[in-house]
C-alpha cells in the first residue's frame, strides 16, 4: 500500500519507488532477486510494475502474499480514479474542470513523447528492430491494424529472425547450454507430477475467475450488453499488453473512439491525465474507460450503476490475468529466461511496441492541437487530414514548452503536469 500511494507516472517512477522501500529501506528482497523478477515481469502481458509486486509478494509470502501485494497495489488508484471519474460525469461542463482538463492535455502529450524516445533508446539497438519500430507504426497509423496482430506478427519475425540469423561458434556453445536447462535438472519426477499439478490447478482457478464473471453477465445481460463487449474486450487488450500501459491505450484507444463509440477523442487524454497524476499503476485509464462508456450506454440500468459495473468489469478482466501469469509462471521463471527464441521474440515485440506508442503520441496530438479532423480513405489506406484552420496556437505552446521541461530540461513529471495545468487553466479562463 506505502509503494502504491508513493507512485506516480508509470511503470519507472513505481518501480523505482519499490525498489527503494523493499531492497534498500526493508532489506526485504536482494538486489539480483529483485532484478531477476523484474526481468521476468517485463515479459509478461500487462502492468509490469503491479505483476512485480505481486510476484514479490510471492517469493516472501507464497500465494496469499502475492494476492495482498498485487491487490493492495492496486486499490488506491482505483478508489482515486473512481472518484474523478464521478467527478467528470458531474462537472465536466464547468468552467473551472473544462479549463483543468484542457491545461492537462498538452503535458500528455510531452509525456508519450518522452515514452517513446525513452523504450526507443532501449528496444531499438539494430537496424532491424529499428525498422519493425516504423512498420508497426505505419500498420497501426495508416492501415489500422489491430494491435494483437501487431504484436503477434512481431513476434513471429524475431522468432524466425533469431533462428536463422548467423551465430558464432561461442554463441552456439551458450544456446546450448542455456536452451532450456530446468531449474532442477536432477528433481525426481514425482516432484515434476506434483509441479505440473499445481499449475493445472492454478490455470483452472484462475481461468475460472476471469470468465465467469463474463459468462454471467452474458447470461443475465446479453452478450451484446455494453458490459458484457467490455468484459470480452479488455480481456483481449490484457493477453496482447506487451510493453506497458502506453502500448495498450493506442489499441484501447482507437477501439473505444472509433469502434464502440464509448469516448470521444480528447477524452482518452483526459483519462492518461487522471492516471499519470494519481498513485497507482498507469493502466488505470482502463478504468475511466470502463466507466465511461458503461454510464453512457447504461442498457436498462442507471447510469451510475452502469459506470461503477463497468469500472468493476473493466479493471477485474485486467489485473485477473496479472495474478494467473505470476502464479502459473513463477516455478518455471528460469525456464523463460534461458529460451534464446523466447528472447528474440519479445526483443521483437518491444522494438514494434515503440513504433505502437509513436502512433499513439501522433494520435493525441492530433485530436489535442486540432478542433477538425478529417478521415480520408483510399481502399486500406486511412489518412488522417487535420484542418488547418481549427489548429489551437496556444496548446502547441504548452506542449512545446512541457516537452522542452521534459526533454531538455530534465523537470520532473509531476512538476510539469502541475505547471502546464495551472498555466492552461489560467489561459483558458483568461479568454
Amino acid at each position: 500500500m506505502r509503494v502504491a500511494l508513493q507512485s506516480f507516472g508509470g511503470p519507472a517512477g513505481q518501480i523505482s519507488v519499490m525498489h527503494r522501500i523493499l531492497v534498500d529501506e526493508k532489506r526485504w528482497i536482494d538486489e539480483p532477486r529483485f532484478l531477476h523478477a523484474l526481468n521476468y515481469c517485463m515479459l509478461l502481458p500487462g502492468p509490469e510494475a503491479q505483476q512485480l509486486a505481486t510476484y514479490i509478494g510471492w517469493l516472501l509470502h507464497g500465494t496469499a502474499g502475492g494476492l495482498a501485494a498485487g491487490i493492495l497495489f492496486v486499490l488506491p488508484g482505483f478508489f482515486a480514479i473512481l472518484g474523478l471519474s464521478l467527478l467528470y460525469v458531474g462537472f465536466h461542463g464547468t468552467p473551472l474542470v473544462a479549463a483543468l482538463l484542457w491545461g492537462l492535455k498538452p503535458a500528455v502529450i510531452a509525456i508519450v513523447l518522452e515514452a517513446v524516445l525513452r523504450i526507443g533508446r532501449r528496444a531499438l539497438g539494430t537496424p532491424y528492430r529499428v525498422a519493425l519500430a516504423v512498420a508497426s507504426f505505419l500498420a497501426i497509423f495508416f492501415f489500422a491494424v489491430p494491435f494483437p496482430a501487431i504484436v503477434l506478427g512481431a513476434a513471429w519475425l524475431g522468432w524466425l529472425g533469431g533462428r536463422f540469423a548467423s551465430r558464432s561458434a561461442s554463441d552456439e556453445t551458450a544456446q546450448g547450454s542455456e536452451a532450456g536447462e530446468p531449474v532442477e535438472p536432477d528433481e525426481a519426477p514425482r516432484a515434476r507430477r506434483r509441479r505440473a499439478m499445481r499449475s493445472l490447478r492454478v490455470a483452472c482457478v484462475g481461468l475460472a475467475l476471469w470468465f465467469v464473471p463474463l459468462g454471467l453477465l452474458a447470461l443475465y445481460f446479453g452478450r451484446g450488453h455494453v458490459l458484457v463487449q467490455m468484459g470480452l474486450f479488455f480481456s483481449r487488450a490484457a493477453v496482447v499488453t506487451f510493453g506497458g500501459a502506453y502500448a495498450v491505450l493506442a489499441y484501447v484507444g482507437q477501439q473505444a473512439v472509433e469502434t464502440f463509440g464509448w469516448l470521444r477523442p480528447g477524452e482518452m487524454l483526459d483519462g492518461l491525465g487522471m492516471a499519470e497524476t494519481t498513485p497507482g499503476p498507469l493502466i488505470m485509464v482502463l478504468q475511466f474507460v470502463g466507466f465511461l462508456g458503461a454510464y453512457r450506454n447504461p442498457g436498462g440500468l442507471a447510469p451510475l450503476t452502469s459506470g461503477l459495473l463497468g469500472a468493476l468489469i473493466t479493471v477485474w478482466v485486467t489485473f485477473v490475468p496479472c495474478f494467473l501469469w505470476i502464479f502459473l509462471g513463477a516455478p518455471y521463471v528460469e525456464i523463460l529466461r534461458r529460451q534464446r527464441s523466447l528472447s528474440n521474440a519479445f526483443a521483437a515485440i518491444t522494438a514494434a511496441v515503440v513504433g505502437v506508442i509513436a502512433n499513439l503520441a501522433v494520435w493525441f496530438s492530433l485530436h489535442t492541437l486540432f478542433g477538425r479532423l478529417d478521415t480520408l480513405r483510399y481502399g486500406a489506406l486511412r489518412l488522417l487530414v487535420p484542418a488547418w484552420d481549427t489548429l489551437d496556437p496556444a496548446a502547441l505552446g504548452l506542449a512545446i514548452l512541457a516537452s522542452l521541461a521534459l526533454l531538455r530540461f530534465k523537470i520532473g513529471m509531476e512538476k510539469v503536469l502541475l505547471g502546464t495545468t495551472l498555466l492552461g487553466m489560467l489561459w483558458h479562463l483568461a479568454r
